[in-house]
């Protein structure tokens, strides 16, 4: 019997990441490209068709393709058929799952990189043996994915999953890239990390900044800090930035607390750039303060034990799962 293989495809602004894998999420083969921006969608769709053959290629003949699963960043459509704003290419409305089928011949699935990854989560991670879930990604920005009673959540317009867009501060001091003010990802997101922790830096003194070594990490110049530049200082025990970072998780564990609050889960996994590489100095103040917001019970808080591949195991998992979505 041949052995049942799907594509699943990681689509972001700036790179495509593309894998064969199979039913038990065993990944056979793997690339990683610059996703083209200069042709418009046609350019992309056909950049795409060509990665997609060029590691089918790679395919053996007791091995056959089931269907391609592509997790995008951006909104959707209603029924999930095109992508209608990709917030980090410089044109919309990407016909992805009519004009692949054409090119492919071949069954494709298209859903929001965060519920993928929360699908990855559910079939193939820490998420198998519940039926209430969320995965959560700090990143760039902040989304999530959210199974409830075993169910995929997609609303109205499929975005049920804009956790990142929570207001976690009434007084609205810090402007959300959405354009809104107040949201979770204006203070919490790698992007915007650096613009919670001046705002934080305000409140100090000189005395104290001068004797941080946030100053030496940001290169003297704390209008060009990043969030590595953050938790890098915090790494090296400078209390100034391990302070920082505690208010950032404080901030974190009020969204968390909005998410457990609203969907109710067994588990939250965490994932993102920002988590990843800071997982002690991310996961540790979200369950040392979550509590003095959840009102429901504090499920259990973990970094996804599937990494930086969680999207792409969703991407396959909706062509071996696709009665689940």
């Amino acid at each position: 019997m041949p052995k049942k293989i799907a594509v699943g495809v990681d689509l972001g602004g700036t790179n495509i990441r593309m894998v064969l894998g199979d039913e038990k999420g065993r990944i056979l083969s793997r690339m990683n490209v610059r996703t083209e921006s200069r042709k418009g969608p046609e350019g992309l769709i056909q950049q795409l068709v060509r990665i997609i053959r060029s590691i089918m290629s790679n395919l053996g003949s007791d091995e056959d393709v089931l269907g391609v699963g592509v997790a995008s960043a951006g909104t959707l459509d209603a029924e999930r058929k095109m992508i209608k704003i990709f917030a980090n290419l410089p044109f919309n409305n990407i016909p992805i799952v009519e004009s692949l089928e054409e090119e492919l011949k071949m069954p494709v699935h298209l859903l929001n990189d965060c519920s993928a990854a929360a699908i990855g989560e559910k079939m193939f991670g820490a998420g198998r043996n519940v039926e209430n879930l969320v995965y959560i990604t700090i990143s760039t920005g902040i989304g999530g994915g959210v199974y409830v009673d075993g169910h995929l959540l997609f609303g109205k317009d499929g975005n049920a999953h804009e956790i990142g867009h929570m207001t976690i501060d009434m007084a609205g001091r810090l402007l959300c890239g959405c354009g809104k003010r107040g949201h979770w990802e204006a203070y919490c997101s790698g992007k915007n990390i650096p613009n919670y922790a001046r705002l934080l830096l305000q409140e100090k003194s000189s005395e104290e900044i001068e004797r941080s070594l946030l100053i030496k990490f940001s290169k003297d110049n704390f209008q060009s800090m990043t969030a590595k530049d953050l938790y890098d200082a915090a790494k090296s025990g400078d209390a100034l930035s391990k302070e920082i970072v505690d208010k950032i998780g404080e901030a974190n564990a009020l969204g968390f607390a909005n998410v457990i609050n609203l969907y109710d889960p067994e588990i939250i996994t965490v994932g993102g750039t920002v988590a990843l590489k800071n997982e002690d100095l991310v996961i540790n103040p979200i369950q040392k303060y979550v509590e003095n917001y959840a009102v429901n019970r504090v499920p259990d808080i973990k970094i996804t034990p599937l990494g930086g591949d969680v999207v792409l195991y969703g991407a396959l998992a909706m062509v071996f799962h696709e009665n689940n979505l």
